[in-house]
């Protein structure tokens, strides 16, 4: 079996899922994500990261009511799966004893 790797924005969308929960859906994505990272992105990247995360089992998504606030149209909101939490451990992990491995930098040897 192939073993999947996430890119730094599939990682970061899906981290966004998780912290959304119920909340998950791509305009709250792109905000969370422009707040808590003050980086900018588009709304159709976001998207279509979402929808590919989805394809590799990381994210589920169902469609939410429709509101008068967005003219009766409906949200597809996100929620990560436990593939998804494991992916994000384990790549958390990664980090962290990547991390580990850096010396201890002395001040003023840089």
């Amino acid at each position: 079996m192939k073993k999947e790797y996430l890119g730094e924005f599939e990682e970061l969308v899906l981290t966004m899922v998780g912290i959304l929960q119920e909340d998950a859906y791509g305009n709250a994505i792109v905000n969370e994500i422009k707040e808590r990272v003050g980086r900018n992105c588009n709304l159709s990247a976001v998207h279509v990261t979402l929808y590919r995360l989805e394809d590799k089992g990381y994210v589920k998504s169902s469609m939410g009511g429709a509101t008068n606030t967005r003219g009766g149209r409906r949200k597809r909101i996100f929620t990560i799966t436990n593939a998804g939490l494991a992916m994000l451990r384990a790549m958390k992990e990664a980090r962290v004893d990547l991390w580990k491995l850096i010396p201890q930098l002395k001040i003023g040897s840089v």
